[in-house]
């Protein structure tokens, strides 16, 4: 069954609720602070909202997702357990993922069509022969954002379960380094800080030699 609308006006309300009370309460105290005591405040906020808004927060709002995966060890791997932060991490990417295609077809296509074609974002054209190869490109093209390349891939029609599949599985890597880099950073744990910056390296050299790879077939 679907959840009543105002079930989920409630939801969005404390949601934003959360939101906005921390920008107005939070952010001017740790501006105030020495770096070492702003983080220390902003994890102690994080906490405070619990694994539910934080994930929560992950899996609707169109943000980057090192905004999530950086803190998110520190603030809940007592609580969950490093593993369980980055299960909890992954399903909530899926969710945004998911929810971004459905955003994209369903509410937002036209003005984000214009949007993007102002800003030189061509809507690539995809067809059952290029539509993995497409969705890698788009994927592994350094710079534009999570959301912002969902959109992409949900305006030009991919399938939604390829999409999906295809979008989960190459976020994996940078999840799981982003959760494990920030857990060993700001809890002082330096080897799994360096698993964390060597798991992100391995994706990121891997993403370029395929990469360079594509183009010299393309060129050649």
């Amino acid at each position: 069954m679907k959840p009543a609308p105002n079930s989920r006006a409630k939801w969005w309300s404390i949601l934003l609720a959360v939101v906005v009370a921390l920008g107005i309460f939070g952010l001017p105290q740790m501006l105030e602070l020495e770096p070492r005591a702003a983080v220390a405040q902003g994890l102690a906020l994080i906490r405070a909202a619990g694994p539910w808004a934080f994930f929560t927060a992950m899996a609707v709002l169109p943000t980057p997702l090192f905004w999530f995966t950086v803190p998110a060890g520190e603030a809940f791997a007592a609580q969950l357990t490093l593993p369980g932060v980055i299960a909890a991490a992954l399903a909530a990417v899926a969710v945004n993922i998911a929810l971004s295609y459905w955003l994209a077809r369903k509410v937002f296509r036209p003005p984000l069509t214009r949007w993007l074609e102002k800003r030189g974002h061509q809507i690539p054209q995809l067809t059952r022969d290029n539509a993995v190869a497409v969705a890698l490109m788009v994927r592994l093209t350094p710079g534009p954002p999570l959301c912002l390349q969902c959109y992409l891939l949900a305006l030009a029609g991919m399938p939604f379960r390829l999409y999906l599949l295809v979008s989960w599985l190459l976020t994996v890597p940078w999840v799981v380094g982003g959760v494990m880099l920030g857990r060993g950073v700001l809890g002082g744990d330096w080897l799994t800080a360096l698993t964390g910056v060597g798991v992100l390296g391995a994706a990121a050299a891997g993403f370029c030699l395929w990469r360079k790879k594509r183009v010299r077939v393309g060129g050649g």
